[in-house]
């Protein structure tokens, strides 16, 4: 029998609307920690400057799209801003029973199909809340990537993934990067111990009770 892993990996979701934040600290936090992967969606959208096929997403055809979906390979998956995306599942459940953790930069849909998935338990969720509406539309702007009529569209719909904010095991309002990072760290460090995360307990405290009997 294979040795069992000294703890489950994590499945780690963040979450916030567009502009709060959340590629930044994902970045960070596999900065912080190399061996945390970074769950590679799949995506029917066009590739950006500078985007790697199956570094960045997974780019494929809405046919195949809908092909993966139907086969039960999508541990989630949505429709955004008139394209599809969605986490293969197969790599995430193995990487959690290697005691691997993986980060998923998803929205509230995505979140909430993996909490009532096979992999819930395993599960840690975080939203990540601007300090204001008026610095979220700074930040959108500053970055450079999307037109008027896109960052408009954005706006709008981030009243819609605020409102999901009560639906995370931890909020975060991201007003200091820093320290926000640091908050993001300290919660994962303490659900890397929580006991449904260490598979061998069970065997350690059955080692103590036969030891306590044979003192007796």
């Amino acid at each position: 029998m294979a040795d069992v892993a000294p703890r489950r990996g994590l499945l780690i979701i963040l979450s916030s609307p567009s502009g709060a934040g959340k590629s930044t600290l994902a970045r960070a936090l596999r900065a912080w920690d190399p061996t945390i992967r970074f769950s590679v969606s799949a995506t029917t959208r066009t590739p950006r400057a500078g985007e790697v096929d199956g570094r960045d997403y997974h780019f494929v055809t809405e046919q195949r799209f809908k092909q993966m979906v139907a086969e039960g390979e999508m541990l989630e998956h949505a429709h955004v801003f008139g394209n599809f995306y969605g986490s293969p599942k197969g790599p995430v459940e193995a990487a959690i029973a290697q005691g691997q953790d993986v980060l998923f930069d998803i929205d509230w849909q995505g979140a909430q199909q993996i909490r009532n998935s096979s992999l819930n338990t395993n599960t840690l969720s975080i939203f990540l809340l601007p300090p204001s509406i008026p610095e979220l539309k700074r930040r959108l702007e500053s970055r450079g990537q999307d037109d008027a009529e896109t960052i408009a569209r954005r706006m709008q719909k981030s009243w819609d993934e605020i409102s999901h904010w009560d639906g995370y095991d931890f909020v975060l309002v991201n007003a200091d990067l820093a320290q926000t990072e640091t908050h993001l760290k300290s919660i994962i460090t303490a659900a890397r111990l929580r006991r449904t995360q260490q598979p061998r307990l069970t065997d350690h405290v059955r080692k103590l009770q036969s030891e306590f009997e044979d003192s007796q």
